[in-house]
């Protein structure tokens, strides 16, 4: 009898912001995969088992909870912010699509989780306040040129950009070639928000104009929002700015 298997979003790392969802289907699994840091935010009984991989095995992450779930057990796949979002949901998926007939018998579940571009989004305002879009500036998986071709065209539709996995070592420079491609369509005004480690104790954010962004200050823990040319910043003297794109929008400026 094949068992269950769920995917768990434990949001951006504030153990505030795991739902009590994730919290039940944490409580009920037996056996729990996922990349290391994810799995430590995890408080686990005795009877419950940690399969710990790198960042980069998803796939081969799950095709292991996949076998053991196949085999009648009770399994979670972990995966930090929103589980659908760039993340595991995709990755099980893929692997039922490509594996053996008995992985699409496992009872398979998703637990959504809030993602980054949100926590950060609800720290600074709400920039998301009209039409918004996600992409991932990891070439890992598709080529840089369709990464660059879908900056500019959801620049050129007027969308806030939400920017995951925008720097790491092994991809040192797509940051800085992102912004300059966004420079070539969007004013120099146009605010970004670098959201680092939203909610957790070393939460940076930071809003720059566009035309000031120093790609360095980003990380991988780092969250980028880029405004669109309706995105406003309101100064409230002391205390900190609100960014936030109006809910109606005034089309094209042509």
């Amino acid at each position: 009898m094949s068992g269950r298997l769920t995917v768990i979003g434990l949001g951006p790392g504030n153990a505030d912001q795991v739902t009590p969802e994730a919290s039940r289907a944490v409580a009920e699994a037996k056996f729990f995969y996922g990349y290391k840091p994810y799995l430590d935010r995890l408080e686990l009984r005795p009877d419950q088992t940690r399969v710990a991989s790198d960042n980069r095995e998803e796939l081969a992450r799950s095709k292991d909870a996949l076998v053991k779930a196949a085999e009648g057990h009770e399994v979670a796949v972990v995966s930090g912010g929103d589980p659908g979002v760039f993340a595991m949901a995709a990755a099980v998926c893929e692997a039922i699509e490509a594996g053996p007939t008995e992985w699409r018998a496992v009872d398979v579940a998703i637990v959504p989780g809030i993602t980054a571009m949100l926590a950060v989004a609800a720290r600074i305002g709400a920039p998301l306040g009209h039409d918004f879009c996600a992409i991932s500036l990891s070439d890992n998986l598709k080529p840089w040129e369709l990464i660059e071709l879908r900056l500019l065209a959801a620049a050129g539709a007027g969308f806030v950009i939400a920017l995951y996995n925008p720097i790491s070592k092994a991809r040192p420079w797509q940051l800085g070639r992102a912004f300059e491609c966004l420079t070539a369509i969007l004013p120099g005004t146009t605010p970004v928000i670098f959201g680092r480690a939203a909610g957790r104790p070393d939460e940076r954010i930071e809003v720059y104009l566009l035309a000031d962004v120093d790609a360095e200050k980003a990380d991988m823990a780092t969250c980028i929002i880029i405004g669109s040319p309706e995105t406003r910043i309101i100064k409230r003297g002391d205390r900190p700015a609100l960014v936030y794109t109006p809910r109606s929008a005034s089309g094209s400026r042509k």
